[in-house]
């Protein structure tokens, strides 16, 4: 029997082509690849997360590990952005007004633009700060800070400190969105100033970030 070429390499294709369109169907046990998965985003560690480490990092100076405060300079200064906080549950004890330095913020918009631990630059610095003894000076009773950070270790010779000031108020966030600035100090609302030294003893933890 004669076999036709051209009908012999037609059957081919067809066969070839016919193999082809069921194999996936076919091959049950074929992995086929997965799409790629979106990378997340990471989510940076919050203040409290950031307090715990520090406490961690800094345990052989930091006697004190019930209460700590926090601040957050990612708010606005119209905004109670200064917390302290109950370790133990992690509870707000209080929240306060709380001055930036005039260098972080030029332009008086009530945004901490930038973070600086130059003398003489009037900025806020950021970091881990471990509370020092309580002194009266022009702004009252008063509480000093030691930086423990390389961001900030040099508060102390800035004289960076806890301290009260008329230019922070409740009557200037209500009406302007903001309160004063500092020169780099943590200043707090005058009839506040109390409660926070006293909370926030010698001995403990202030953090500062953005």
């Amino acid at each position: 029997m004669k076999i036709n070429r051209r009908h012999f390499m037609g059957g081919l294709a067809v066969g070839a082509a016919g193999l082809a369109a069921v194999r996936p169907s076919a091959s049950p046990g074929l992995v086929l690849p997965r799409p790629p998965v979106p990378a997340q985003p990471v989510q940076p560690p919050s203040l409290l997360d950031r307090a715990r480490a520090s406490l961690d990092a800094h345990a052989a100076r930091i006697a004190h590990r019930d209460i700590v405060g926090l601040v957050d300079f990612s708010q606005a200064s119209g905004v109670p952005r200064f917390r302290l906080i109950d370790l133990a549950n992690g509870g707000v004890i209080s929240t306060h007004l709380v001055a930036h330095g005039r260098g972080s913020d030029p332009s008086n918009t009530g945004w901490l633009q930038h973070f600086s631990n130059r003398n003489g630059s009037n900025a806020s610095c950021r970091g881990s700060f471990l509370t020092g003894g309580t002194y009266v000076g022009r702004h009252g009773r008063s509480r000093r800070l030691l930086g423990l950070d390389p961001d900030n270790n040099n508060a102390a010779q800035r004289a960076i400190v806890i301290h009260a000031a008329d230019y922070v108020s409740e009557e200037m966030a209500d009406s302007h969105g903001r309160v004063g600035r500092s020169q780099g100090c943590f200043a707090v609302p005058q009839p506040e100033i109390g409660t926070v030294l006293n909370r926030l003893g010698e001995g403990s933890l202030l953090l500062a970030w953005k």
